[in-house]
């Protein structure tokens, strides 16, 4: 593996966290989920968005911070590699997304501090999935509070992934076209997944549809 640090990102519902799992797994590595379903704010926010967006985004700032500070700070000899389901940065493209532009330009200070202290992926992986495969997913999944979540609200979330990854010109970004893939039922995607993620990169952009 020619990489330290790999975030695999995506929109609601686009397979990081099953991908994330399974590759650690395979490789042995130290592996960082996002604990999301801790969070009280979340249902709330699908209920209310505009009443409980600030505290949503500031408490999974708060959690993602504190775990991967934790987690990383810590060298394990017998696992140095590390493989994560999100990268800390989707909290400000949540945000940007979510907030009032008052309330952004606060969140936006607060994350850059915070920030400086957290060293960046080597990769980072972003599954790109339709709109309508991805509320299918969420569908399929069966988490109650996920199931009003509106076909705006992920255009509008993958749409800030997108105008996030086109201002990156220092970071090593692999977005990989998933809608005709489905690595959990067909060992062939996954190898073929797999293959994609372990190539040798150089520092850009690379999409690739398989």
């Amino acid at each position: 593996m020619h990489y330290n640090y790999i975030a695999i990102e995506g929109t609601i519902g686009a397979g990081k966290t099953s991908l994330a799992t399974r590759l650690s797994h395979e490789f042995n590595t130290r592996l960082i989920l996002e604990q999301f379903e801790d969070n009280d704010f979340l249902p709330k926010f699908y209920k209310d968005p505009s009443k409980y967006a600030f505290p949503l985004e500031l408490s999974f700032l708060a959690a993602r911070f504190q775990q991967l500070r934790d987690e990383l700070s810590v060298n394990d000899l017998f696992r140095p590699i590390t493989i994560s389901d999100y990268f800390i940065n989707k909290s400000l493209i949540f945000a940007r997304k979510t907030l009032a532009d008052d309330e952004y330009a606060l969140y936006s200070r607060l994350f850059n501090i915070i920030n400086l202290s957290l060293p960046r992926p080597d990769l980072l992986v972003y599954l790109y999935v339709s709109v309508e495969r991805l509320k299918s997913n969420i569908i399929k999944r069966g988490r109650p509070y996920e199931q009003d979540i509106e076909h705006e609200y992920l255009e509008k979330i993958q749409s800030g992934y997108f105008d996030y990854i086109r201002q990156q010109t220092d970071m090593r970004i692999l977005i990989i076209d998933m809608n005709e893939m489905d690595f959990v039922n067909i060992p062939n995607h996954y190898k073929l997944l797999k293959e994609l993620i372990l190539r040798q990169y150089p520092i850009g952009l690379h999409t690739v549809k398989p």
